[in-house]
């Protein structure tokens, strides 16, 4: 059965990077930047994981901005959606409050930006997606 992944991306190169690597390798993968579009998506199929950037500088839900943080929350507070793995794709170093927000997030993992190893990354894709379905 093919890996559908749906990924919130506010950044246009990084929505078009994952656009070709996830296509290349054959998963249906929803990439978006609207928050009302990602749980309108979320209601409607059934995803083997969520990659979410932590930042989300230019993303809206019920007209509120909104971070990946706050977001990820979300879905882990919802009875429907709380079984999807998360991993988060951030640009902070591994400090303190990056962990912080990370743990808070209720995410499963995170990813440290940029993304220079495509193997390893869809390697740790791969593995956040066998552990948790």
């Amino acid at each position: 059965m093919k890996k559908k992944i749906i990924i919130m991306e506010d950044d246009l190169f990084l929505r078009e990077f994952y656009t070709f690597v996830f296509n290349k390798i054959g998963y249906d993968a929803d990439i978006l930047e609207d928050g009302d579009v990602f749980f309108e998506k979320l209601n409607a199929n059934k995803y083997n994981l969520i990659l979410m950037d932590l930042s989300l500088k230019n993303t809206y839900l019920n007209n509120q901005k909104v971070d990946g943080v706050t977001i990820s929350r979300l879905v882990k507070g919802n009875e429907l959606f709380k079984s999807i793995p998360i991993i988060l794709v951030t640009a902070h170093s591994v400090d303190y409050h990056s962990k912080h927000l990370f743990y808070e997030s209720l995410a499963d993992e995170y990813i440290i930006k940029p993304i220079s190893d495509v193997r390893q990354f869809l390697e740790k894709i791969d593995a956040v997606m066998e552990k948790y379905n």
